[in-house]
């Protein structure tokens, strides 16, 4: 799960910029937050209902859970949640596979995506790691280049 400031800015990310569908939302009023949930699913596979949307989401393989706390989006105060990767160190990143890593930066590039690493840059070549709105970072990766990393792990 992650925290996020802006439910626009980060449900435009995760669907258009990595193709990820909203598989459900939960709305808290009295806890004042909600819940979105993302997958790679075929729409026409998602039920209507929302009890059975909700059991249906809850059975998939791999998703997504982003968590707003209402009114975060336009507090000036608000600094942002700790993406884990500075001092308290805690948390990393999550990862995705992809067919081709260079094809999917030049994508994210084409789309103004922040980058952490681009695929040549460092000693582990190969694999990127892009950044969300809120700064978390997230792994591209390749399974078939993912051996060179085994190898070397030893």
């Amino acid at each position: 799960m992650f925290r996020i400031r802006d439910p626009t800015k980060s449900l435009d990310f995760y669907t258009r910029v990595l193709g990820m569908r909203l598989l459900a939302k939960l709305d808290f009023p009295d806890m004042k937050f909600s819940l979105y949930f993302l997958g790679y699913e075929d729409v026409k596979d998602i039920p209507e209902d929302a009890g059975e949307r909700t059991v249906w989401m809850f059975r998939r393989k791999a998703c997504l859970e982003l968590t707003h706390n209402w009114g975060t989006e336009s507090d000036p105060n608000f600094t942002g949640y700790h993406n884990g990767n500075s001092d308290p160190r805690g948390f990393g990143h999550i990862g995705f596979s992809v067919p081709d890593v260079y094809a999917a930066c030049k994508r994210f590039e084409e789309l103004g995506v922040e980058f952490q690493k681009k695929p040549d840059d460092g000693k582990m070549k190969g694999l990127a790691f892009i950044r969300d709105p809120d700064g978390y970072w997230i792994e591209i990766l390749n399974a078939e280049n993912s051996r060179q990393f085994a190898a070397s792990a030893k």
